[in-house]
């Protein structure tokens, strides 16, 4: 093949993505000096990865189909900017065969593989009839063309129950379910084909053998337009949830150095079978002792900062050169593995409301710098908008350290040290789970979040006294920043007044929970606070992000964000939400009844699952929303007569909106 026109020197790229990804090919391309441009909805207008490029093309409306999909849009973009090469990211159209050729035909070079490397092995079924041949080692399964549900079950039965139902395209754990009876199979099929075809435009499913207690190791390899392909070492990716990766971490701690190479020489092989071109990561499951190919994804993964901070190499320059027609700069003997790296994915979404996505404006963005181990790889920043109709990733935390349990510490300090307020993020989760203690033993396998849910995600400890001080502190310190711009205020001086001490009360709430009252003493002499019968020395000084609060002469640092009347702190003894109750009165809540089910946010209903007079079990479905993405099923919250639906599939939905109503049956 004459590749002249596939791999050549560029000055201008396109980055057809959006979010952290965008972001990050823009600093690596802009520090090689190459002049960026980025695409946008309108509902990105305003989005970190349009500020940092060059140039900015808007696609079109927010759905992903009427912009970032929209393949012609793209290739107009490229044209109207002079851009001479593309580059995909990953999600959207990364591992599109006919984009990749889209671009050949308009004289772009393509970011990553051909199409026909990208058509061999983003068929998870073709990939895997591929590696058989090549001798790569395969979990047993099916295949095939044929899709109706008896060919299916059959093939599930043979294979043996429980058996794993997913894509053939695609991945992210979307249309992908796990069957573990004959019973569950057709309506297992029958969903994943659905939201298989909602994600990728292709619901081909395959069946392969699950196997239990699984670890999901991957290999990163990369090759050159002149025969050269390695492999930069593996990571580990068994922490998941619904099948996305929620940590990830290389080197792996459960191999050891001989299985290293071992599953490393078998991700050369797959790649190998065909030629493979420029980034791309070998999948493959382990059951403890041997590790089965699942799947090669054509395109740069979420995980990759933590390959390049054991190995040093920056891969989405790699990806640039290779593109540019250059050889790799290194050969396998090579590339060295130094220390370790694991990185957490930071998502706007609610954990203690089974991880539904959250969206809104970022009020307060507090993420550490990228300073001393630690790396911070963001797609949002303060004032910005989550909305509902992209991936809900806001960030990735990586940190490096010479051993294991140093980078795990250092991570943790780094979630410990963030706030994002406005929505709900997962940050408290990742704490939760870098602190448990079988992470840090490294004794857990690719269902250990679901089995540990509830103690993941149980409520923090009840703020105690010093809780309550740091929340009065914190009060003070923004009324007192409030007036700091009045250069003769008498207020500057904390507490001050002209004679005299006053007394001034606050109550907080925890939830729903009974009041916390406590009263701060100022004016002449030192200032107390007073919590039931004791009485405390009182003093804070601000700082960044917070303030130094000293009780009875003891100083402790504390982090806090106040919006509105809702107060966040970080104190010595972990985080708080607390309510400032107003003291004036008047506030209220608006909840929906327990019998109305409303949709938790936007998004549009694919499938009603019951009918209406129907008598429901607590827990039975009732309807599917896609939100985010992701398909979310509305249950009965009781027993009882489902007693009208308000939608129909189709419908576009925004929160809040009654989509049914259960009534309950009477005792």
């Amino acid at each position: 093949m004459d590749r002249s026109n596939l791999y050549r020197r560029f000055r201008t790229l396109l980055i057809a993505n959006r979010g952290e990804i965008a972001c990050r090919v823009i600093r690596t391309a802009r520090a090689m000096g190459l002049r960026t441009v980025a695409v946008y909805s309108e509902a990105d207008r305003d989005a970190m990865h349009v500020a940092l490029a060059d140039e900015a093309v808007l696609l079109g409306p927010a759905r992903a189909r009427d912009s970032y999909l929209n393949v012609e849009r793209l290739i107009e973009a490229a044209r109207k900017t002079g851009a001479e090469a593309v580059h995909p990211g990953y999600g959207f159209l990364s591992e599109n065969a006919e984009f990749a050729r889209a671009c050949l035909d308009a004289g772009l070079v393509f970011v990553g593989p051909t199409a026909g490397m990208m058509t061999a092995m983003g068929s998870k079924s073709g990939s895997k009839a591929l590696m058989e041949k090549a001798g790569v080692p395969l979990v047993p399964g099916y295949h095939g063309e044929a899709q109706d549900e008896a060919t299916l079950a059959k093939a599930a039965d043979k294979i043996g129950f429980p058996v794993l139902v997913k894509a053939s395209a695609g991945g992210g754990g979307r249309g992908m379910r796990i069957v573990r009876s004959a019973a569950e199979l057709g309506p297992a099929i029958v969903s994943a084909k659905r939201e298989a075809k909602a994600a990728f435009g292709d619901d081909t499913m395959l069946i392969e053998k699950y196997v239990d207690n699984p670890r999901h190791i991957e290999v990163q390899v990369i090759g050159d337009s002149h025969g050269n392909l390695l492999s930069l070492f593996e990571r580990e990716c068994t922490l998941q949830r619904r099948h996305q990766k929620v940590i990830e971490e290389a080197p792996s701690p459960t191999l050891n150095a001989a299985q290293r190479e071992t599953v490393c020489a078998a991700a050369r092989k797959a790649a190998g079978a065909v030629s493979y071109v420029g980034a791309g990561t070998i999948e493959f499951v382990s059951d403890g002792k041997d590790v089965f190919f699942i799947e090669m994804n054509t395109r740069l993964q979420v995980e990759h900062p933590v390959t390049e901070l054991i190995t040093g190499i920056d891969l989405v320059e790699w990806q640039l050169r290779v593109a540019f027609g250059e050889a790799l700069p290194l050969k396998q003997n090579e590339i060295r593995l130094n220390g370790h790296a694991i990185e957490a994915r930071v998502y706007a979404e609610n954990p203690t409301k089974n991880f539904m996505p959250s969206v809104g404006r970022i009020s307060t963005w507090r993420l550490p710098e990228d300073a001393g181990g630690l790396r911070i790889d963001a797609g949002y920043r303060e004032g910005d908008v989550v909305s509902p109709y992209y991936d809900a990733m806001l960030a990735k935390m990586i940190a490096w350290a010479p051993t294991r349990d140093a980078a795990i510490e250092r991570l943790n300090r780094g979630l410990e040290n963030s706030d994002v307020r406005g929505i709900v993020t997962n940050i408290p989760f990742l704490s939760a789970l870098m602190t448990h203690p079988k992470v840090r033993s490294n004794a857990i396998d690719t269902g250990f979040i679901e089995r540990e849910l509830a103690g993941l995600t149980a409520a923090g400890a009840a703020p105690g006294e010093f809780e309550l001080c740091a929340a009065v502190a914190a009060i003070v310190n923004e009324e007192r920043a409030a007036v700091q711009a009045e250069a003769n205020s008498p207020w500057r001086a904390f507490g001050w007044q002209p004679v005299g001490r006053r007394q001034r009360s606050f109550a907080f709430r925890v939830g729903h929970g009974s009041e916390l009252k406590i009263s701060l003493n100022y004016g002449s002499g030192p200032s107390t606070l007073v919590i039931g019968e004791r009485e405390l020395a009182f003093a804070m000084a601000p700082k960044e992000g917070g303030f130094d609060l000293t009780l009875d002469g003891v100083k402790t640092a504390v982090a806090a964000v106040i919006d509105g009347h809702e107060l966040y702190l970080r104190t010595r003894n972990g985080r708080f939400d607390l309510h400032w109750v107003d003291p004036f009165g008047g506030e209220s809540e608006e909840h929906v009844g327990e019998d109305k089910i409303a949709a938790p946010l936007p998004g549009m209903v694919v499938a009603v699952l019951a009918e209406e007079g129907a008598k429901l079990e607590k827990g039975a479905p009732i309807l599917t929303l896609e939100v985010m993405k992701m398909e979310q099923t509305l249950r009965a919250p009781f027993a009882g007569v489902l007693k009208a639906i308000k939608c129909k599939v189709g419908d576009i939905v925004q929160e809040g909106v009654e989509l049914a109503e259960v009534e309950p049956i009477g005792e």
